[in-house]
């Protein structure tokens, strides 16, 4: 099988990259960041993404739900340090094929690569039946907070949350200023938060950012 591998940590690609490799698979590329991530994909067709939920620009969600559009193919396998249901939820929600916590062991990434090879879901061991039990009971669309935004309302909240200024954000997604203004100004009426710090603090309990970031 044929991977991308995606984190924004080096070191931790590098030693991914070694597992995956020992265990069978082929590692065609890897990114940084969402966007270079999603570039890749494209470029790549692979028959799977390894992403990390924390990345710039693209958080791994979003990153998910984008890669249908450019390689119907590959199946995304989230690789995470978060157990926490809501960040499971989500994840499965974007119709990822596998969850596998950080703190697994190399048999749990054999069992989840083979899972996501055959075409079927992974979760980690450890992550409870009750996540998967509340996902299934609240799969409506207003479940997810996050269903009100568009994906490019989406990805501007994830630069906002990151700290980048309205030109900074402009200049990387290749619009005007008074765009990214208005876009900012339907994110907060949508969610009903008007400023900034409640844009940060709604981000990173929907896990669009780390609380680390």
């Amino acid at each position: 099988m044929q991977l991308v591998l995606a984190d924004d940590h080096s070191l931790v690609r590098a030693g991914l990259r070694s597992l995956v490799e020992m265990l069978g698979h082929t590692v065609v590329a890897e990114a940084g960041d969402g966007h270079e991530a999603l570039r890749l994909i494209e470029k790549h067709q692979p028959d799977a993404a390894m992403l990390d939920i924390t990345m710039p620009g693209l958080n791994g969600f979003e990153l998910a739900t984008r890669v249908v559009a450019v390689s119907p193919s590959t199946r995304v396998l989230i690789l995470s340090m978060h157990a926490d249901p809501a960040y499971v939820s989500q994840a499965l929600r974007n119709g990822v094929a596998g969850y596998l916590l950080k703190g697994g062991t190399t048999d749990e990434l054999r069992v989840a690569l083979d899972a996501v090879a055959r075409g079927d879901k992974f979760l980690s061991p450890s992550i409870s039946k009750q996540v998967v039990d509340g996902y299934l009971k609240n799969t409506e669309p207003n479940a997810d907070p996050l269903a009100t935004l568009t994906p490019r309302q989406r990805e501007i909240l994830q630069s906002i949350a990151e700290g980048r200024s309205t030109k900074e954000i402009a200049a990387v997604l290749e619009v005007s200023v008074k765009t990214v203004e208005t876009h900012r100004a339907q994110i907060m009426d949508r969610l009903g938060i008007h400023d900034v710090a409640g844009l940060v603090r709604f981000a990173i309990r929907t896990g669009v950012i780390s609380a680390d970031q």
